[in-house]
């Protein structure tokens, strides 16, 4: 109960919501805050507004969004190749706001790149642009002839690894690129739509290989894409409009959310189709022990709901814990500052650590305007506290 103004018990259930913890896996790319822009001056144009997103070890994260929608900008902005202008943004654990040049070629090598354009030296063979990318590794002549035809026949190439890029199709072409990025087995592959020049089995061949890296190397995989073949392989979809990231749940969880929402009086209201609406535009974040959520006195500006872990409610301060609430899995918290435009009336601490899912502020208002008996539920309900 976020104070009496600021928090609905959704629920006093402490189920589990599914999937893998985030205490289980280890942060591959945290971004918080993320805005870029282009241009100088009167030319100058945001790209990419407040996003925040968390992606774990071994996870599959596939980013969709129509064209424009600030998706491979981003991507770019994971593997260190842009400058970090605002926000932060972490990558294993290093901090790539501010970070040297020399700093952020040393990040690159932990990353496997596949771009739409091949990139391969037309003088080359394919085993030879494979080679290339391992030689920056320091491995011996024996090993990176091993791991260059181990990845090219595994990619179907084994009966072209001697050709080079000019006598193979723009498929084959790909697949090299492709078998260049991964023969190093890198901590993290950043794909910017890896399937568009592939058939339909070619493409399959390729997710299934970073299922199998994601399983047995614990590779993190991000990758843009159109291609709704492949959306099946993701752990995660996060979708983007216009600079933000609007959606970013696993699809397997958004029949929880609903549940979770559901249980609530206030969410009762919505329809089931309205329900399904807010559980695919929630955001997934995380939080350490210790970490503020919510600071007294900002502008509401999100709405939670918490997956896994507890919060502290701090509504008299932090010395004062005759005022304080802990609420955990399945409550939530943070929509009277939404409803009435007040600043936040309390602080909220992470107890433990904590994986939440965000609403944001349009996204809320959008739900409460749709359903006139959500919001008057709501309303209700924040007066009978008051």
């Amino acid at each position: 109960m976020m104070s009496s103004t600021e928090v609905i018990r959704a629920t006093t259930s402490r189920r589990f919501v599914g999937g893998t913890s985030g205490d289980d896996r280890g942060v591959v790319v945290r971004a918080r805050g993320v805005q870029h822009y282009y241009g100088e001056g009167d030319l100058r144009k945001q790209v990419l507004f407040d996003n925040n997103a968390d992606v774990y070890e071994g996870e599959i994260v596939i980013m969709t969004g129509p064209s424009g929608s600030g998706k491979t900008t981003l991507l770019t902005l994971f593997g260190a190749l842009r400058t970090v202008q605002e926000g932060s943004l972490t990558l294993l654990g290093r901090e790539l706001r501010g970070v040297t040049a020399r700093d952020a070629t040393r990040a690159r090598r932990e990353i496997g790149f596949i771009f739409q354009a091949h990139n391969l030296f037309q003088s080359l063979t394919a085993f030879q642009n494979v080679r290339m990318g391992l030689e920056l590794f320091g491995h011996s002549r024996a090993e990176m002839k091993r791991l260059g035809e181990t990845m090219l026949a595994r990619l179907g190439l084994g009966h072209r690894i001697h050709y080079k890029p000019e006598a193979l199709s723009g498929g084959q072409k790909q697949r090299v690129a492709i078998a260049r990025a991964l023969a190093h087995r890198p901590k993290l592959v950043l794909a910017d739509e890896p399937t568009a020049a592939l058939d339909g089995a070619s493409g399959r061949e390729v997710v299934t290989l970073f299922q199998e890296l994601a399983k047995e190397q614990r590779t993190t995989v991000i990758m843009v894409t159109h291609d709704n073949r492949i959306l099946d392989v993701a752990d995660r979809i996060i979708s983007m409009v216009d600079g933000r990231i609007k959606s970013n749940v696993m699809p397997q969880e958004s029949s929880v959310i609903c549940e979770f929402l559901r249980r609530g009086s206030a969410f009762a209201q919505l329809t089931p189709g309205a329900l399904s609406d807010v559980a695919d535009k929630m955001i997934v974040e995380s939080f350490p022990a210790g970490a503020a959520v919510i600071q007294k006195g900002d502008a509401g500006d999100k709405f939670y709901l918490i997956r896994e872990g507890e919060v502290d409610v701090l509504v008299g301060g932090i010395d004062d814990p005759g005022t304080n609430v802990a609420l955990g899995t399945g409550d939530y918290f943070g929509e009277a500052a939404l409803l009435t435009g007040a600043p936040r009336n309390a602080t909220v601490r992470a107890r433990s650590p904590v994986v939440l899912y965000s609403l944001g502020k349009d996204d809320f208002q959008a739900a409460i305007e749709a359903s006139k008996p959500f919001k008057e539920e709501l309303l209700r309900m924040l007066f009978m506290r008051q």
